[in-house]
């Protein structure tokens, strides 16, 4: 891995860290923090937000995302660095990665700026570095509406 990846994955995944502080999680006390890097070198973070209903619930990957499209614009998705577990602990756990609706909503956006980003998932044994395109194969998107 050549040493401006290295650099770039090591600062998304540290924004990431630092948007799970910011998490509100008091029921499942399971903090997510996700950063989207995006063409221009914007940096976009979201953490998961809980609800007593606990279906009302937001990851942290849809929150970044929603706070992308709100603001109307229609970027390219290169990178998402995602880590989670206990309050103040971050990555000191197993791995995570997003989940399938996560999964979905970061296809949307990435579909939409023509990308296959990098997904970095932290965890205690290291960052795993995939493809969106491998952690959802056969993706559903607005191509297939067509």
């Amino acid at each position: 891995m050549s040493e401006d990846i290295v650099s770039r994955r090591d600062a998304l995944m540290s924004a990431a860290r630092a948007a799970a502080d910011g998490a509100y999680a008091p029921y499942s006390r399971f903090h997510v923090g996700a950063a989207l890097l995006l063409a221009d070198g914007t940096v976009v973070t979201g953490a998961n937000v809980e609800n007593a209903s606990y279906g009302l619930s937001l990851c942290a990957e849809t929150v970044a995302v929603a706070g992308i499209l709100a603001q109307g614009s229609r970027p390219s998705l290169e990178a998402v660095a995602v880590t989670g577990g206990a309050a103040g602990a971050p990555g000191q756990g197993p791995r995570v990665t997003p989940c399938g609706r996560c999964r979905q909503v970061l296809n949307e956006l990435a579909q939409l700026g023509g990308t296959d980003p990098l997904i970095w998932c932290d965890g205690a044994e290291g960052v795993l570095e995939v493809r969106l395109s491998e952690l959802l194969p056969y993706a559903f998107g607005p191509a297939n509406l067509g």
